[in-house]
């Protein structure tokens, strides 16, 4: 779900949906059953937190450095599945389905702020009992992983921002960026195929690399009982925020990753970051998207594992 937030994209959201309409479209919630024996979901995968019961993987050695993953608008833990078939060979990674997305699903008291998203994740790591740990988070996940850093810098050791939101210009904080048209109301009960691929298309440099399976996985995540509402949900109450003030309280040693094609969140607010937070290094790469761990994997990964290796001395 990228072009949505666009007014090109609900153009074409409302031009598909209104035919959906017409043809008898109907697009289903997939049970929450289904979705578990199809993505391999145990009881074992899930832990209640804030009233929610937040699906999450967790592997690597038990005592090695652990790292967090947090996941863009609109995917799922599984956008990380290449990255944590490496990275676990050396790390404790722990990968999670946000509140709102996946098979975590919406939030119960449907709140989608910065606070409450922060709240969670703090109540999350507690849980998990995790004193010390590094943080990865992507486009929205990015958002929420400076702000967890921000909240407990003491328990932060490193940290990765991939493309992150959240940083908006002065002239726009305080206005909600993505809020949506009714129209896009549609999208609970209507959604072909057709409009998850062209939503992801443009976070892609090359499309033409977009898989049927990865399509598949993106529809059939959005389709997670209550995902669509609570995303919804969440673009509308989305508020820009002045980042500077929870920025400077982050001590952690933190990578800005980019690709240089990213049409979603533009390469050039890295500049933005970077004078703000008091210790980054900011790699930017060409032909890339901004869908990083999913365009080119090994790419954006090898830069990552060079920052981790050397940041957290493996």
């Amino acid at each position: 779900m990228f072009k949505l937030l666009t007014s090109g994209g609900v153009l074409l959201a409302s031009a598909f949906l209104s035919a959906g309409g017409l043809f008898g479209l109907w697009t289903p919630d997939i049970e929450l059953s289904e979705l578990k024996s199809r993505y391999g979901a145990t009881a074992q995968n899930f832990v209640t937190v804030d009233g929610l019961d937040v699906h999450f993987k967790d592997t690597g050695p038990r005592d090695a450095p652990v790292l967090l993953l947090l996941h863009g608008f609109g995917s799922s833990l599984q956008t990380w599945d290449i990255w944590s078939s490496k990275l676990e060979e050396h790390y404790r990674v722990i990968r999670l389905d946000l509140p709102g997305f996946g098979l975590t699903g919406p939030s119960p008291v449907h709140d989608y702020s910065e606070q409450n998203d922060v709240s969670t994740l703090s109540h999350f790591v507690d849980k998990l009992g995790l004193s010390s740990f590094s943080l990865m988070g992507h486009s929205m996940g990015g958002k929420m992983a400076w702000g967890l850093a921000a909240l407990m810098p003491e328990r932060v050791e490193a940290l990765v921002l991939m493309a992150p939101d959240g940083y908006p210009q002065i002239k726009d904080i305080g206005k909600k960026p993505y809020e949506m048209p009714a129209i896009m109301g549609v999208m609970k009960f209507c959604l072909p195929k057709i409009l998850v691929r062209k939503s992801i298309e443009p976070a892609f440099f090359d499309a033409s690399v977009l898989s049927e399976s990865l399509v598949d996985r993106y529809y059939d995540m959005l389709r997670a009982p209550g995902v669509r509402a609570a995303i919804l949900d969440r673009a509308n109450q989305t508020i820009y925020t002045d980042p500077v003030p929870r920025l400077k309280k982050i001590t952690a040693p933190t990578l800005l990753i980019w690709g240089e094609a990213d049409q979603m969140i533009p390469s050039s607010n890295a500049k933005s970051y970077s004078e703000v937070l008091s210790k980054s290094q900011t790699v930017l790469l060409p032909r890339l998207g901004h869908l990083l761990q999913e365009e080119q994997p090994e790419k954006a990964l090898e830069k990552v594992v060079e920052f981790l290796n050397s940041t957290l001395k493996r």
